[in-house]
């Protein structure tokens, strides 16, 4: 159960970045920039995309097997250092927010939603670093041990 969970949450994932990319192109289209397509953009893509989605899912897994939510405004009541969290203290918006939109921005093979992901990332690390401030106060010397051990992004 947790397994199709994490898959169809992380299919609206998929989804977004790929609406995300589309209106790249809308804006590519009113700027009168050109899209690129190339057998390799296109290669690279798919591949950032399926990385990014199963990224999601195992670490949507790990939230799911804790019976915790992914998406939560209440704080959570485990720190989760397992199965992706070992590599990335963040492999959802590394997934997400870097790999899917990365991939769906060369599947579309638009510049602007390259530029847009690129511009958005410094507003999800703020958004990182203000959880961390929030994982600090709530689990503080195994939080601190696990920040020393685990890179934030890779």
């Amino acid at each position: 159960m947790s397994l199709l969970k994490s898959i169809l949450h992380n299919i609206g994932v998929v989804i977004v970045g790929l609406g995300f990319a589309y209106l790249g192109t809308r804006a590519d289209l009113l700027l009168g920039i050109r899209r690129f397509h190339s057998f390799l953009t296109t290669t690279a893509g798919w591949l950032l995309v399926i990385i990014g989605f199963l990224l999601r899912v195992w670490a949507t897994f790990h939230f799911y097997q804790q019976r915790m939510k992914v998406i939560s405004l209440v704080p959570q009541q485990a720190l989760i250092t397992s199965g992706p969290y070992r590599f990335s203290r963040n492999p959802l918006y590394l997934g997400g927010n870097v790999f899917v939109f990365f991939g769906a921005a060369l599947l579309l093979g638009s510049p602007a939603a390259l530029v847009l992901t690129i511009l958005h990332l410094p507003l999800v690390d703020r958004m990182i670093r203000q959880e961390e401030k929030q994982l600090a106060q709530d689990f503080g010397s195994e939080w601190r041990a696990y920040r020393n051990r685990v890179r934030r992004w890779l």
